[in-house]
């Protein structure tokens, strides 16, 4: 029972910057309620009803941000909740997702307005609404500081990501940097002994995904090893290091222009926060425009059109976070070109990847589900420092059936 126990591990996914970014929205929400308690309390006091609208908009942005502080404080809460079989990293999606759609409401409800006041204008007070506005601004600025401060999440955890280019491998019990230099020449290999050793010769032997092979000599250069063929494009590919009679592999991801590195690392929760500040702040650029146009040049319908712009502009950006916390939410493939890694990584010597789960657990966590059927008699140790070496995965299930025997004959499961 001990050895069971003993097997377990925490299912804590929260991103790196989890704590800071709770501290800065907790003290944002502060800053955003004091402003729209002076602004009503001040418009009732002077009979300003534009002080006293401006304070009731800033209090659906005041609970969009209090949804999401506290989605913060429940996911650190409920951490190590057994309840919750994969933690509770998804939380800030939830949260995510949900002020988007608050999100398109305020859009909504700022475009209804405005084509009722491009229908029917009314009379602009612009002595009072031109001062709130740049009031409003200097809030929402003073906030996105906050939030951004600190609170992106550059953490990877496990000393690689996407963009690396390099990679440390073990052979013989020496450790070697394999690394693609390409600071300003053409791509080529590097390889340097980073505990002393001085071997006489190595050599790079690569696979791409299609089946491709390519070998590449290297020869002794400024205290390491150089490769005088370049590198082709893409660098997606399993790079085999040969020193001596020992060997290492090791699986080089190409970065993905869609900025799949981004969905994996990015905290959804802090960007909607981040979100509803720049969405005030740009609707309170568009309108102090459009009040100042409208008051040195009469043009009143260029308040309610500046409206309509921010409506506009805060629409695409909730979709935008729409489209990403829903993808973390149902479990969305974050990132094609590391599925392709990883069966590249596993599928050699006859091999094969039969089923692959890959998911977002939370903020810069993602896990993985792999069955395996083997015929190269690879153990579940040479299966998991391949799968590990594409990418640290926070949990790792893997399952292996062997070529010619039922499934549960020879099964062998790894959980990390």
């Amino acid at each position: 029972m001990s050895d069971i126990r003993s097997a377990a591990h925490r299912h804590v996914f929260l991103g790196a910057a989890h704590a800071q970014s709770e501290r800065n929205v907790w003290a944002v929400i502060a800053l955003t309620g004091a402003m729209m308690v002076v602004e009503i309390a001040g418009g009732a006091m002077f009979g300003s009803i534009a002080l006293v609208a401006d304070g009731f908009h800033m209090s659906t942005h005041a609970g969009a941000l209090l949804l999401a502080a506290l989605a913060y404080t429940l996911a650190r809460r409920h951490a190590d909740d057994p309840r919750f079989i994969f933690g509770t990293g998804k939380f800030g999606d939830l949260a995510g997702f949900a002020s988007a759609i608050v999100l398109a409401m305020i859009a909504a409800l700022i475009a209804f307005e405005s084509i009722g006041r491009l229908i029917a204008p009314r009379p602009i007070a612009f002595a009072e609404a031109i001062p709130i506005a740049v009031l409003g601004l200097i809030v929402n600025a003073v906030s996105a500081w906050l939030l951004s401060r600190g609170g992106h999440d550059h953490h990877h955890g496990h000393g690689r990501d996407h963009e690396t280019e390099s990679q440390v491998v073990e052979i013989g019990g020496a450790l070697y940097a394999l690394a693609i230099e390409e600071d300003g020449v053409p791509p080529r290999w590097r390889v340097e002994a980073l505990d002393g050793a001085s071997p006489a010769a190595a050599s790079i032997e690569l696979r791409r995904p299609d089946g491709r092979r390519e070998s590449f000599a290297l020869v002794a250069r400024d205290g390491g090893f150089e490769s005088e063929a370049t590198i082709a494009e893409p660098h997606a590919f399993v790079a085999t290091l040969r020193v001596g009679a020992g060997a290492a592999e090791a699986v080089f991801v190409e970065p993905d222009p869609g900025h799949a590195h981004d969905s994996v690392h990015r905290d959804n929760n802090l960007r909607a926060a981040i979100v509803h500040v720049i969405a005030d702040a740009a609707v309170s650029i568009l309108v102090i425009v459009g009040l100042t146009l409208a008051r040195v040049f009469g043009w009143l319908w260029m308040d309610p059109l500046a409206g309509l712009v921010g409506a506009g502009v805060i629409v695409s950006w909730s979709a935008g976070l729409v489209r990403d916390a829903g993808a973390a939410l149902l479990d969305v493939n974050p990132d094609a070109r590391l599925t392709a890694a990883l069966r590249a990584a596993i599928e050699r010597d006859g091999d094969a990847l039969v089923d692959l789960h890959l998911w977002r657990l939370g903020p810069g966590h993602l896990g993985a589900i792999l069955s395996v059927v083997s015929a190269s008699g690879r153990d579940l140790a040479d299966y998991r420092r391949a799968a590990m070496g594409v990418r640290r995965f926070s949990h790792l299930t893997i399952e292996i059936e062997r070529r010619g025997e039922p499934p549960s004959a020879d099964a062998r499961r790894s959980v990390a």
